[in-house]
């Protein structure tokens, strides 16, 4: 404290003339105090983040090890299980996968879409986001479950099932702690949330029948529309539709801010456990089956974790791409114009990092939810498929935390807006036309 206040008297009792010195001092410690915040960011992101999502990955891994050992040294599990069947689902399993989604849908702001949807500017969002998400994300994972299981056609069918589901839950947590638009991004789950349900079962046909070799040899891979569609009615349809009631009666009985506050933060982890015990149950049920065949489950580690990466890597440089492109012509506009570049770029961008964050975002993250639901429903719980759909989350939850610090990273790294350079050309201006001033005053 006495440092503080002796360097505080030092500088109110600066000459004019050091006036300059003194700026270009807290310049520099401004610099620094950035870079130490860029090297701090992991740390800040766990602290950000809830204990629930915080512990995520290693609950996940925790419960696999012991659904695993369950399987192995507890007889008769799977016969307990299956007293009572729900569409050829294990109830117990059946109830596990609907908690788990309840939850999840409940979160979505359904109430934000009729006021951004008609905009010029979310119209442009959401076309990119529909073309990235439902035509190059399934291609991208169907290539990347070809290359890397081309001689398990099971596991594959699994990978790309997880490729079809897209990004409902995770995604807002993710975009929060990179500090993405919120708002767009409710739209965007909305939206994934209603096209699931009407295009998961016809993708599925087209990209594990066709696509993905379950037409041809391998029959084990063959998915029913009927069966695919019915799954996703009952696993998505309705925790949407208990999720739509549950959100707008407790905003109607109650107040948004003890929604948020205090009931959400008690009924949220309904999804973590619905989840762990759904994971729990799969890996008893595959215990012997896993340890006999650890190399096709670590292989499938490599197309995930491909595919989170590029797809998140290559939709945050388009969106760069597109926002240095906006700059450039906002600042050919304003010089045509005979005015500043600021006032060229003054209104709201179509481009931005807040925008880039939601959209890569989106389209790195599936519902692997979804993915474990349908397979489980189609395949059965002991299925080599299910078991892949299973793997995506311990995988998802790590890698997309990390691009979440790349994404504050690259925030910093890069210039977004030409409202950054102009009001760092201003204060260098200000700070010499002050020095000339001290420097002529005797």
């Amino acid at each position: 404290m006495e440092q503080e206040k002796s360097a505080a008297l030092t500088i109110s009792a600066a000459p004019a003339q050091d006036q300059g010195h003194v700026e270009a001092n807290e310049s520099a410690d401004s610099e620094n105090t950035s870079a130490l915040e860029v090297y701090e960011a992991p740390a800040a992101l766990m602290k950000n983040l809830g204990i629930l999502d915080r512990l995520l990955t290693p609950a996940i891994l925790l419960c696999m090890i012991a659904g695993v050992l369950i399987g192995n040294y507890v007889p008769g599990v799977q016969e307990a299980f299956d007293t009572a069947r729900f569409q050829s689902v294990s109830a117990p399993i059946a109830a596990g996968l609907i908690v788990m989604m309840w939850p999840i849908l409940t979160k979505v702001r359904y109430e934000a879409l009729p006021a951004l949807l008609p905009t010029r500017r979310m119209l442009a969002h959401v076309l990119l986001s529909l073309l990235l998400n439902w035509v190059v994300a399934p291609l991208l994972m169907l290539a990347l479950a070809w290359a890397a299981l081309p001689d398990l056609p099971t596991y594959r069918a699994g990978v790309i099932m997880v490729g079809l589901a897209r990004c409902i839950a995770m995604v807002m947590v993710w975009s929060q702690l990179a500090r993405g638009d919120a708002e767009y991004c409710a739209v965007l789950v909305v939206l994934n949330s209603v096209l699931q349900i009407a295009l998961y079962a016809p993708f599925a046909l087209l990209f594990v029948n066709i696509l993905g070799g379950g037409g041809g040899v391998h029959q084990t891979i063959h998915v029913s529309y009927g069966s695919v569609a019915i799954s996703v009615l009952i696993y998505l349809g309705i925790p949407l539709a208990a999720g739509v009631v549950t959100r707008f009666t407790m905003l109607r009985l109650t107040s948004r801010a003890f929604f948020e506050t205090r009931f959400l933060p008690y009924f949220g982890p309904l999804a973590l456990l619905g989840l762990l015990y759904t994971i729990v149950v799969m890996f008893a049920y595959q215990g012997r089956h896993i340890v006999h065949n650890l190399g096709p489950v670590f292989r499938v580690f490599v197309p995930l974790v491909v595919y989170f990466v590029l797809m998140w890597s290559a939709t945050f440089a388009l969106v760069w791409r597109f926002a240095r492109r906006e700059r450039r012509a906002a600042k050919e506009r304003g010089g045509a114009a005979g005015v500043g570049t600021g006032a060229a770029v003054g209104r709201m961008p179509l481009w931005s990092y807040e925008m880039a964050v939601v959209q890569s975002f989106t389209a790195a993250s599936n519902n692997f939810e979804l993915a474990i639901a349908v397979t489980i429903a189609v395949y059965g719980v002991g299925s080599d498929q299910a078991l892949a759909a299973t793997i995506g989350p311990l995988v998802e939850v790590p890698v997309l935390l990390a691009l979440t610090w790349v994404a504050l990273f690259l925030h910093r790294k890069l210039r977004w807006s030409e409202d950054v350079e102009l009001g760092g050309q201003v204060q260098a201006r200000r700070s010499n036309d002050a020095s000339e001033e001290s420097e002529k005053s005797p």
